[in-house]
């Protein structure tokens, strides 16, 4: 499992490729975030967006040295649901 590295202070953009052949004939229709842990400090979704075959999430904060688990759940235009989980490592870059 890959891990993405993230500044406490940066404000960055994370993406989800839903196209290796998942989506064949199929939209995304919804998408939600969510950050483990959560609490004070933790990393922040600022932003999120649903373009055709990926979503994205912008993420600020997090605490240096800490590891997060960043997870995105999707639903289909036929009415599946998936997700799938970035790990992301805050370190002062």
């Amino acid at each position: 499992m890959a891990i993405f590295v993230k500044d406490p202070a940066a404000l960055v953009d994370y993406a989800v490729d839903w196209t290796a052949g998942y989506l064949v004939n199929q939209t995304i229709t919804s998408s939600a975030w969510r950050v483990v842990p959560d609490g004070a400090g933790t990393i922040v979704v600022e932003a999120q967006s649903i373009e055709p075959g990926r979503t994205t999430a912008t993420l600020s904060g997090g605490r240096n040295g800490c590891l997060y688990h960043v997870t995105n759940t999707v639903g289909t235009s036929d009415g599946r649901t998936d997700e799938r989980t970035l790990v992301v490592r805050v370190e002062d870059r």
